[in-house]
C-alpha cells in the first residue's frame, strides 16, 4: 500500500459509505413508501394471518396428491433443464469458446432470465392448455436461464493449466471440455442441479397461480374462494416438503463439494 493509501484510506471508506447512503436513499424516495399507511394496516394483515388459522386438515389427502405432482413437475423441469444448460453454458464459456459464439449463448441466457416464471407458464398454458405438462415446461425452460449460468461459471473456475495442457497438444476445444473441464466442475455442477430441484418445488407452486397444475393450483383456487384454512394446508404440506427438500440436498451437496 502506497503512502496516499495509509493516510487517507478512511476517506476512501467514507466515500464509499456515503455513496451507498446516497443510493438507498434515492432508492428509498422511489418507492414512495408510506410510514403512516404502513402502520394503519397492521390490523388488516393481523386480521388475514387469524383468518388463516386453524388449517383444515380434511384436504390433507388432495393437499399430498397435489404435491407429489409438484415434485414430479420440479423433477422432470430440472432434469429437462439441466441437460439443454449444458451446451449453453460451454458455448458461453470465455476459456474455450470463440468470441462469437459466447456472445450468441450469453444473449440467449439472459433473454431466459428477463422472463418471469408466471409468463413461461401462461406461455404454456396457451400452448398445450391447463395442466402439470405446461408447467413442466415452463420450469424447463426457466432452469436453463439460471443453470446454464452456474455452470458457464464453475466452467470459467476451472484451472488454466489443465486446459492449456489440452490445448497444446492441439485438442478441439469439445475435447477440452470432455476431459479437461467435466471431471472438474461435474461435482459442482450436480450441487447446483439440486439446489435448482429445490428451487423449482416452490416455483411450481407459483406457477400453479396460472394453471399449470401442481400444489399451486389447488392453493390459487382456495384462496380465490376465501377458504384461507385450506390454503393454510397446501402452504404447510409444501413447507415441510420444502424443508425436508432442503436439509437432503445441502448434505448431498455438501459431500460433492468434499470429494
Amino acid at each position: 500500500m502506497n503512502e496516499f493509501g495509509k493516510n487517507y484510506g478512511w476517506l476512501r471508506n467514507l466515500s464509499i459509505a456515503a455513496g451507498l447512503i446516497l443510493i438507498y436513499g434515492w432508492a428509498l424516495r422511489g418507492l414512495e413508501i408510506d410510514a403512516a399507511t404502513l402502520a394503519g394496516s397492521l390490523p388488516y394483515i393481523m386480521d388475514f394471518i387469524s383468518s388463516l388459522w386453524p388449517p383444515n386438515l380434511e384436504i390433507i389427502d388432495v393437499a399430498i396428491k397435489a404435491l407429489i405432482e409438484t415434485i414430479q413437475m420440479s423433477l422432470w423441469g430440472t432434469t429437462f433443464g439441466a441437460i439443454l444448460s449444458v451446451p449453453i453454458a460451454i458455448f458461453s464459456a470465455r476459456n474455450i469458446a470463440p468470441k462469437w459464439l459466447q456472445w450468441l449463448a450469453n444473449l440467449l441466457q439472459n433473454a431466459v432470465r428477463s422472463v418471469p416464471s408466471i409468463v413461461l407458464g401462461l406461455i404454456f398454458v396457451a400452448a398445450i392448455g391447463l395442466g402439470a405438462a405446461a408447467g413442466t415446461l415452463a420450469l424447463g425452460i426457466y432452469t436453463i436461464g439460471y443453470l446454464a449460468k452456474f455452470y458457464q461459471e464453475a466452467i470459467e473456475s476451472v484451472e488454466a493449466r489443465s486446459i492449456e495442457s489440452l490445448q497444446v497438444t492441439g485438442a478441439s476445444w469439445l475435447q477440452v471440455a470432455q476431459y479437461g473441464i467435466f471431471p472438474q466442475v461435474l461435482p459442482l455442477a450436480l450441487g447446483y442441479t439440486l439446489w435448482m430441484f429445490e428451487y423449482n418445488i416452490r416455483a411450481a407452486s407459483v406457477l400453479g397461480v396460472v394453471g399449470a397444475g401442481g400444489i399451486g393450483s389447488e392453493l390459487s383456487n382456495y384462496m380465490r374462494a376465501f377458504e384461507y384454512n385450506k390454503a393454510t394446508t397446501m402452504m404447510l404440506v409444501l413447507l415441510v416438503v420444502v424443508t425436508v427438500i432442503d436439509i437432503i440436498s445441502s448434505k448431498w451437496r455438501q459431500r460433492l463439494e468434499a470429494k
